[in-house]
């Protein structure tokens, strides 16, 4: 990566433009400076005043200007670019996430406080997870009676969160396929040859779909030198569901929602991963946070710089406005006392 700069390689000499202030203030006083001693300036008063008196500021002006670019002449201006070479030994990461209909239980708050269905909560939380990755591949699949890939792994985070975005209940299905799933997160991983390869998956709800048993799944995963961190999610039990009635009327249902605890934690077990609980939104966050902290890409960065100097652009102008101002002191602009 290839970055332009500008830089002084000495800013120190800028203090040197105070005394060029002075100078310039001190010209301008002496121009008001009466060169002969008179009895009365009445006469004088009256006298019209020419273009030569309306300009004689113009000699103290160039003068200052050329110092000021003197100045900056001292301070070496430099422009070049910086090559910044990154050697990552990165992570690549699927995000697995649960879009079936028992996602819209309303058992979560969004980080504002406000009711709010499960997957918005996910969105916005792995949204925060996604933000704070660097260097690493980012993948994401959706399952819900079928599994699909959402975005293939990428370094583009904005497309990814784009992405993320775009995820709705209900597009995969109602059911959950987590077999499938992980299947399918397996074979965007299969060829990536990282350091280290895992496996986010979130649900919250039974393996009720699908033609791969989440167990063989999990073996395949294995295989593939994958780990696979399973998130349950939900407070469980009878959780406030909304379903719409007669003339479009939404109204919100006790359902009894149960997660198979005991198939993430033998999914977890069989890949060599982690299995967590989350039973809000406030532990989703602190799951998310220290999976990241616990899959950290090492990153070497070497930069190089290579520059060279503008102050020819600035030393030349001052000559000429220095060599301007002193030819027009000593013949437009001359005082004889």
């Amino acid at each position: 990566m290839t970055e332009p700069f500008f830089q002084y390689h000495s800013p120190l000499f800028f203090f040197l433009l105070i005394p060029v202030l002075f100078l310039f203030v001190f010209d301008l006083y002496k121009l008001h400076l009466v060169r002969f001693a008179i009895s009365s300036d009445t006469v004088f008063s009256k006298a019209k005043k020419g273009i030569r008196y309306r300009l004689e500021f113009v000699p103290p002006l160039l003068r200052m200007a050329g110092l000021v670019l003197l100045v900056v002449v001292l301070a070496r201006p430099q422009w070049g670019n910086v090559q910044t070479e990154v050697d990552s030994e990165g992570v690549d990461i699927v995000l697995a996430l649960d879009t079936s209909g028992s996602m819209k239980a309303l058992d979560l708050r969004s980080k504002e406080g406000e009711e709010t269905n499960r997957l918005e909560v996910v969105k916005s939380v792995v949204a925060d997870f996604i933000r704070g990755r660097q260097y690493d591949r980012i993948g994401m699949v959706v399952f819900g009676t079928q599994a699909y890939t959402q975005c293939p792994l990428t370094l583009d985070y904005d497309v990814l969160r784009g992405y993320l975005s775009l995820i709705q209940i209900g597009i995969a299905g109602e059911d959950t396929a987590i077999g499938n799933a992980i299947a399918t997160a397996v074979k965007r991983l299969q060829k990536s040859d990282a350091k280290s390869k895992i496996i986010i998956l979130l649900t919250d709800g039974e393996n009720t779909a699908g033609e791969v048993s989440p167990a063989k799944a999990a073996e395949l995963a294995r295989d593939n030198h994958i780990k696979i961190y399973t998130i349950a999610i939900g407070a469980g039990g009878l959780v406030p569901v909304p379903v719409e009635g007669l003339f479009g009327i939404v109204r919100k249902v006790p359902m009894q929602l149960n997660v198979d605890e005991g198939l993430l934690k033998e999914i977890a077990a069989i890949s060599k991963g982690r299995f967590f609980r989350a039973r809000d939104t406030e532990s989703l966050q602190a799951i998310y946070k220290e999976i990241d902290q616990m899959e950290k890409t090492e990153v070497k960065i070497s930069e190089f710089a290579e520059f060279k100097e503008m102050y020819l652009a600035y030393l030349v102008p001052a000559i000429v406005l220095l060599i301007l101002a002193w030819v027009l002191q000593k013949t437009v602009f001359l005082r004889v006392p």
